[in-house]
């Protein structure tokens, strides 16, 4: 898969719906119920995290899910990204960008949504050929500003901003030209997942999707 490939399939899926869940999950027997319950609020895009043990079984029970579409993220090395693509990952997530895991994802035809976090980031992914981005942390590297600033020079690139993103802020990174859609936790908040509150993450996911998407 070549950068450009990639980043088409990453606008596909960043338009499919404003905000794509980003998900800790420590109980994989929790992963299916979760799915369903945001997918059935209108957040079909699901990227979970590989910072716990139970994450990639979470990954095998939310590609079951109808209508989902599943992806890694904290991908650091290559054989997560490996471990990722054999779990049912259908798109990659990593906060930063390396040489070793941009080449481990086109050679896996994974989708890898690469983060940047400064102007020389970006156009160096730009440069490869991503021009579509994970701009991260976002609220610790300057928030909206920043992110319009980096716009301005470089218009070729979209974000997904994503760190420190929530319902207050939201609509603010969505206003951006240059922003696709923002990944956000709080849909997906640690107790109601717990408690097994998919009402609850429905009625989340169902006002998240619910937000003015970007043209």
């Amino acid at each position: 898969m070549t950068p450009a490939d990639a980043s088409r399939e990453s606008e596909r899926l960043c338009r499919l719906a404003p905000v794509i869940p980003v998900l800790v999950i420590d109980d994989a027997s929790k992963a299916r119920g979760l799915a369903e319950a945001l997918v059935k609020g209108g957040l079909p895009v699901l990227e979970v995290t590989l910072r716990t043990p139970a994450a990639l079984d979470a990954i095998s029970e939310m590609a079951k899910v109808e209508g989902g579409v599943v992806g890694a993220g904290t991908l650091l090395t290559p054989e997560d990204v490996e471990n990722a693509v054999a779990a049912g990952a259908k798109f990659g997530v990593s906060p930063g960008a390396t040489d070793r895991i941009l080449d481990a994802c086109e050679a896996a035809d994974l989708p890898l949504l690469p983060g940047a976090a400064t102007a020389s980031e970006a156009m160096k992914l730009l440069e490869r050929g991503y021009t579509v981005q994970k701009f991260f942390p976002a609220e610790a590297n300057g928030g909206v500003p920043a992110l319009k600033a980096i716009g301005a020079p470089i218009p070729q690139v979209r974000f997904c901003p994503t760190g420190g993103v929530s319902m207050k802020n939201v609509g603010d990174y969505l206003g951006l030209s240059n922003v696709l859609c923002c990944g956000g936790s709080w849909v997906a908040p640690k107790d109601m997942v717990s408690s097994g509150d998919w009402d609850g993450i429905e009625a989340l996911a169902r006002e998240a999707a619910a937000l003015p998407r970007p043209a």
